[in-house]
């Protein structure tokens, strides 16, 4: 049965009408980067039962707070209680983390192409802030897929990556409903069957160096897939390894 531990909200940062983030200042169980946990707030009716869901650390594990990226969804109840969060209102979190989406779980290669669309960039951020994935690819390229241009949060970090790892970091764009300078303008997917993806990379899909973490909504993780099996890369199975690792956001 799940323990819940009460925090404190220490930031909830809006970055568009929609896309948010909050800080809590809480007592976090042992995790790893690309793991997720869930958060809840007491049912508004029933302050016996939480209301909760998972959601990705952004946070790496050295760091002291935890910090969630989510959307605003109208049919969300949840998500549109914790948007409107002020600074040392209370929130809850689960006693245990979980997920796969980790350095460790995907084999070794040259170069990892981390693949995410909308708020999947969050665990991204949080294996990004730590060594591993540094020490075990020569390439890091971290492709993320919105709608519009205000959909790409967290510049200021992926900056500072950048700045300390310009020699092995790659970051592209893709912007799907305007033109934004510099991005693709197709879905990921696409992108991936028509090799724009790898051009603009200059780092082409290989089977033998290439290994794959694709994170996102429904449609864009089966596309993609499909895309990759197209180049040679395969699921990664404990049974079975492969190339790809995946995790759904729904």
């Amino acid at each position: 049965m799940t323990q819940w531990q009460q925090g404190k909200v220490i930031e909830n940062q809006h970055w568009n009408e929609r896309l948010c983030s909050v800080k809590v200042e809480v007592e976090l169980p042992e995790f790893e980067a690309g793991q997720f946990i869930r958060v809840g707030l007491p049912n508004l009716t029933d302050a016996q039962k939480m209301d909760a869901r998972p959601y990705s650390f952004v946070n790496a594990p050295h760091e002291d707070l935890l910090e969630i990226y989510f959307n605003q969804v109208p049919e969300g109840s949840l998500s549109n209680r914790l948007a409107v969060l002020q600074e040392s209102d209370s929130i809850y979190v689960a006693d245990r983390a979980a997920g796969f989406m980790t350095t460790q779980e995907i084999p070794d290669g040259e170069t990892l192409w981390l693949l995410a669309s909308g708020t999947a960039l969050g665990p991204f951020l949080s294996l990004l802030k730590t060594q591993l994935p540094w020490q075990r690819f020569k390439k890091i390229v971290l492709v993320h897929g919105v709608r519009s241009a205000d959909e790409l949060t967290y510049a200021e970090l992926i900056g500072k990556l950048q700045q300390l790892h310009a020699e092995q970091l790659i970051k592209i764009n893709s912007v799907t409903r305007e033109q934004f300078e510099g991005a693709l303008s197709c879905r990921i997917p696409a992108a991936i069957a028509n090799g724009e993806l790898e051009e603009l990379a200059g780092i082409a899909f290989d089977p033998e160096g290439s290994r794959v973490m694709l994170c996102g909504n429904p449609g864009m993780v089966a596309d993609s897939m499909a895309a990759l099996q197209e180049k040679g890369l395969r699921k990664h199975l404990h049974r079975e390894p492969g190339h790809v690792l995946q995790e759904i956001y729904k």
